[in-house]
This record gives C-alpha cells, structure tokens and sequence, in this order.
C-alpha cells in the first residue's frame, strides 16, 4: 500500500495540568526551553504557554496548557500527556488518504493551530464506521511549512517530499 504522504518527525508535545505554572517550573525553569507564545482560546478550553527546544525546521514545540475552566471540556489538564503533533508534507492528502483507510479524526477538520499551521486531529478512540484511532492518544497532524520539509529531505536524501500546502 503506498502511502501518499510522509510524518517528517515531531512537532510537539502538549502538557496538560491543572496549574500550568508547575509545568512553567520545571520545563521553563529547571529544563531552560524559551516561552515563545502564548494561545488562549475559550471554545478549546485552553490556557497555554507555547515553549520551543532545538532550532530551526527541527524545533520541537512544548505546549504548557491548562483548563479556562476545569468543570468544561475539553479538559486538557485531565490527560497530562494531552497529545503529540506530527509534521506531515501533505496534510490535506494524508487527511484524504487515511479516511479511506478507516482512520477517524476528531471534529473540527483542517484550521489553523495555535502556532499558525494547519492542523487537525487523530480521534483517540475508534468507533464502527471507523476503526482506527489512536488507541487512547490523541495525535495532531501539523502541516509542515516549506523550510522544514525542505530540511527534512535533505536530512534523509529524500527529495520527493511534497511539502503542498
């Protein structure tokens, strides 16, 4: 089965709790990655600090996050690993491609993320219509911009990665 897309690597990693500033202590204070935004959004439930390790396309996002309200959903502070994104060259063919296959998403579709991607999710549970999820974990599908699929092909020889946006 040829699969019409690449996962060039990750793009982040979200951390939910209940106080994001025990988060802030130990992956900002005791770990030094930089806060380089912030995103707050009542329709997600979200309070959170945007914190970045490596550099360049091979920078990794840690998304701090805690619930506006605790008592609403979604509620981000009640899985602490909340998700994992992962850089896709071509997100609305990979979207396209594994619907077919069975995979199903979270609603929402395609929009924009936090950081300004495209993004959508991987639904963590599977149902009879379609029986591949995450198994428990929610996966976010970033779209990689041209700077980081263009690194990512050099890195690995591979310079038939799509990159379309």
């Amino acid at each position: 089965m040829q699969r019409p897309f690449q996962v060039l690597g990750v793009q982040q990693i979200a951390i939910g709790g209940p106080d994001k500033t025990k988060l802030q202590k130990l992956w900002v204070d005791m770990l030094g990655l930089e806060v380089t935004g912030t995103f707050r959004s009542e329709r997600e439930n979200v309070d959170e600090d945007i914190c970045a390790m490596g550099q360049g396309p091979f920078k990794v996002e840690v998304d701090l996050m805690q619930p506006l309200d605790p008592d609403k959903k979604p509620a981000v502070h009640t899985t602490p690993l909340n998700h994992v994104g992962l850089w896709i060259d071509d997100l609305p063919t990979a979207v396209q491609w594994l619907s077919a296959q069975g995979v199903r998403f979270a609603p929402g579709g395609i929009r924009k993320g936090a950081a300004g991607f495209d993004i959508c999710f991987l639904h963590p549970k599977s149902n009879d219509e379609f029986p591949i999820a995450g198994e428990g974990v929610l996966i976010e599908l970033v779209q990689a911009p041209p700077e980081v699929v263009k690194a990512f092909a050099q890195l690995t020889g591979n310079h038939e990665i799509s990159g379309s946006q």
